[in-house]
C-alpha cells in the first residue's frame, strides 16, 4: 500500500551528474543487464520498450545487444534528453526510436511489446505504481518487465537525499513494494535479487 512519510532535505541535486556519466553506464552494461539477463532470459528479435532512457540511451543499446532485441523504442519525459538521446543512438539507425512521452500514461497500444525495460525509472515517478500498470498494459502474453531499482531504503537515506532530489511523497518502492505492484498488474514475478542491504533490487515479471 502506498504510504507517506516525511524525508531529509535535499540540498544539492546532483541528479544529472550519476543519471548520466559513462560511470553510471557502466555499471549498467556490467551488473544490472547480466543480472536481469539471467533472471529473465533474452528477448530474440523482439520488439522492446524502454522507460526513461536518458541521455545516453545505454538501455537501449543493452536491449539488442544483449537482449536480442530486434527493436527497441524509448520513452524519457524530457524534451533536451530526448534529442540527446537520439543523437547518442544514431549509429543504431532504425532499429531504435525515442520519443517524449510519460511512462505512467504510454501512448502504445495494450499488447504491443514483447518486454519492457525500466533502470530507475520507478523511483523516479510520483506514481511509480502506475508506470508498472502501463508497463504490463503494453506487454504481450509471454512478455516480460525487466526492472531494476535503488529502493526506499538507499533513495530516502539522509546521506542520497542531500545531493539527489527525488519525489518527496515518502512513497519510494521497496523489493516487496515492487513484487506487489507486478502482482497486482496483473504480472508473475519469475525472478528477483535484492542486494546491498536491500538498497538495490533487480527484478523479472511475465505476463501470463
Amino acid at each position: 500500500m502506498p504510504t507517506s512519510r516525511p524525508v531529509p532535505p535535499t540540498l544539492v541535486d546532483a541528479n544529472r551528474l550519476w543519471v548520466n556519466s559513462r560511470l553510471r553506464a557502466l555499471a549498467q552494461r556490467r551488473i544490472e543487464a547480466p543480472l536481469l539477463l539471467r533472471l529473465g532470459g533474452r528477448v530474440p528479435g523482439g520488439q522492446v520498450l524502454e522507460l526513461g532512457t536518458g541521455r545516453r540511451g545505454t538501455g537501449l543499446r543493452l536491449a539488442l545487444e544483449v537482449f536480442g532485441a530486434g527493436h527497441a523504442d524509448g520513452v524519457e519525459r524530457f524534451g533536451a534528453s530526448v534529442a540527446a538521446c537520439r543523437e547518442a543512438v544514431r549509429d543504431l539507425g532504425t532499429r531504435v526510436d525515442v520519443q517524449e512521452g510519460d511512462a505512467t500514461s504510454l501512448t502504445a497500444a495494450a499488447a504491443a511489446y514483447d518486454a519492457v525495460f525500466g533502470y530507475h525509472v520507478l523511483h523516479h515517478s510520483d506514481a511509480w505504481r502506475d508506470v508498472v500498470r502501463e508497463a504490463a498494459r503494453v506487454l504481450r502474453p509471454g512478455g516480460r518487465f525487466y526492472s531494476c531499482e535503488m529502493t526506499a531504503r538507499f533513495v530516502d537515506s539522509r546521506p542520497l537525499r542531500a545531493v539527489s532530489r527525488h519525489p518527496a511523497d515518502g512513497d519510494r518502492p521497496t523489493p516487496e513494494g515492487i513484487a506487489a505492484a507486478c502482482r497486482g498488474a496483473g504480472l508473475t514475478v519469475v525472478g528477483q535479487q535484492t542486494r546491498l542491504a536491500g538498497c538495490w533490487t533487480a527484478l523479472v515479471a511475465t505476463r501470463p
